[in-house]
């Protein structure tokens, strides 16, 4: 199984690079190039093409929808064929594979509404109301979400698990898409936070989503090849949301704690359920504090504007580069050391939960001296 997710991710990897290749030259011949957006949208347009999702998609879902359409067919054509191994540790072939299809699915409608999006703006609300649509078809039509040990409480705990579910896929999808707003911030922090999960999905044999994640890793490297600073393509809604969507769902269905099994690889502790907050920091961070300042300033907090976490670094002195380096920093830390939550005592969960907290803590203190800085130099 290792080896069928290295290979996996070289899979990702080679199918990315060419069609991101490919777009560049594509997208330049078409003028489908940098777009101002939604009326409101503050932004720096620059003549590089936008649509280097399509290969992030092609090369994350692609050989994902090929192996479920494969394995559907056994299921239905040859059913004395046996179940693929990757599938050993799952719920079943028939509850899985629709699932996965749903997903896969819903990847596809968020790609190519992206894409639209990249050409002519649809507006946050309808973005927002597709999003929320598919979120909760999976979650109501699947039961793809968290924290089922809320049923225990009834019909409210189960519509409190609903809700948490769908709010979560609604925060990653839209966070990733506020953390593409540099060259090679969203795919290097998304390709850090798969990278960690398919550490993690491995650890506890959860080899499907171990081999989807990392097709998203390798889709994610090939596009970090030609968007790196300075960057020769952008990945556009076409990929961002898509890659919110995979990672949101992936949080949702690896298994990060079971209090049954003493010897479970990433622990038994409850607060191991809380690992996608760690693994996602970075982020939930840039969300929710892009969020916050649109707000307090009478902004719709879905119209773009150049506020973000990654800015905010610049304005403080850093180079683009350095920025985006740091910030891959982080995400890296806070990431590995969230891999442990779940197995450690309770003290040392603590000590990880302020490492993070400190962390951010720490670029928040750089940027608070920004915001002074920028404010003594308006009133010179």
């Amino acid at each position: 199984m290792l080896l069928l997710t290295a290979i996996a991710c070289i899979l990702g990897l080679a199918i990315s690079t060419a069609l991101v290749a490919w777009s560049i030259r594509a997208g330049r011949k078409a003028g489908m190039l940098d777009s101002s957006g939604s009326d409101g949208h503050v932004k720096t347009l620059r003549s590089i093409p936008n649509i280097g999702g399509i290969g992030i998609f092609v090369g994350a879902v692609g050989p994902l929808a090929a192996a479920l359409i494969w394995l559907a067919f056994q299921s239905l054509f040859l059913k004395d064929v046996p179940v693929w191994s990757v599938l050993e540790n799952l719920e079943g072939r028939l509850v899985v594979l629709p699932v996965w299809f749903a997903i896969v699915i819903a990847a596809l409608v968020l790609h190519l509404m992206g894409l639209a999006d990249d050409r002519r703006p649809l507006g946050a609300g309808v973005k927002l109301l597709v999003q929320a649509m598919l979120a909760a078809g999976l979650v109501l039509g699947f039961d793809v979400r968290f924290l089922h040990v809320l049923d225990d409480l009834g019909t409210f705990g189960w519509l409190l698990s609903v809700v948490g579910t769908i709010v979560w896929i609604l925060v990653i999808t839209n966070a990733i898409n506020f953390l593409d707003n540099m060259d090679g911030l969203a795919a290097g922090v998304s390709a850090i936070a798969a990278s960690i999960m398919v550490a993690v999905t491995i650890l506890n044999a959860q080899w499907f989503i171990a081999i989807s994640l990392a097709l998203l890793v390798g889709a994610l490297i090939g596009f970090l090849l030609f968007n790196f600073p300075p960057a020769r393509i952008f990945m556009g809604d076409g990929g961002s949301l898509v890659i919110g969507w995979l990672l949101a769902v992936a949080t949702i269905r690896i298994t990060f704690i079971d209090t049954a099994d003493p010897q479970y690889a990433l622990g038994t502790a409850w607060y191991g359920v809380l690992m996608p907050l760690v693994l996602l920091a970075v982020p939930l961070y840039d969300f929710t504090s892009v969020v916050i300042i649109r707000t307090l300033q009478g902004r719709s907090p879905f119209v773009g504007d150049q506020q973000h976490f990654s800015h905010r670094l610049v304005a403080r002195g850093l180079s683009p580069r350095n920025a985006i380096l740091v910030i891959w920093a982080v995400a890296l830390i806070t990431g590995v050391s969230g891999i442990f939550l779940g197995s450690v005592s309770p003290a040392i969960a603590i000590l990880i939960g302020i490492q993070t907290l400190l962390l951010l803590g720490v670029l928040a203190l750089l940027e608070l001296g920004t915001r002074r800085e920028g404010g003594e130099a308006a009133r010179d």
